[in-house]
């Protein structure tokens, strides 16, 4: 009989990737220094994906994700979405890479946070947005910077604010050129 996921080795990868996950959770606030320190030593020390993942399920995003695997929860470094007339949209548990190539020519295109997956402090979008629009969709401790946006007959509009006193989980910074579309942070 085959041993489950949690009774299979875990490799120094594995244990380097979930030391990242845990620091970036301590960079939030969600971790103090002797939490942090006593989960550093434990995943250092761990032997099993079982003792990777106990490390872990307290810390939004950090345990469903690594239930599918401690790589399904590393960012790639460049994600590009190019829509026509089409639209696409990212939604769910799906996992923030470090930056992003947004273009839109008339279609629209939806980047969802609320579920996503966030190992970065940090978001870079470039846009370039024709007639179409891009909506980007974020929770409360997520900040959105589109003040280096140049807008054509286009708009650029921000409904968001991170209420005084709330850390910030991530922060997008969103390049790049309107035409007559629009960039909408909702």
């Amino acid at each position: 009989m085959a041993p489950g996921r949690g009774e299979l080795r875990a490799s120094d990868k594995d244990r380097e990737q979930v030391v990242e996950l845990l620091r970036v959770a301590a960079g939030d606030g969600r971790l103090s220094a002797d939490e942090l320190d006593g989960r550093l030593e434990a995943a250092l020390t761990a032997r099993t994906y079982g003792e990777l993942d106990a490390l872990l399920t307290d810390l939004p995003g950090a345990g469903p994700a690594l239930a599918r695997g401690v790589a399904a929860t590393l960012p790639k470094e460049l994600t590009r979405i190019a829509v026509g007339s089409a639209s696409a949209k990212r939604d769910g548990d799906w996992v923030v890479p470090q930056r992003m190539q947004v273009e839109c020519k008339s279609g629209s295109v939806v980047l969802d946070f609320t579920g996503a997956v966030i190992t970065s402090p940090t978001l870079e979008i470039e846009a370039s947005v024709g007639s179409g629009s891009v909506t980007l969709v974020v929770p409360p401790d997520v900040l959105v910077d589109v003040e280096d946006v140049a807008v054509g007959s286009g708009k650029v509009e921000n409904r968001t604010r991170v209420a005084p006193g709330t850390p910030v989980r991530l922060r997008v910074h969103v390049t790049g050129k309107v035409g007559p579309g629009s960039i909408t942070v909702r």
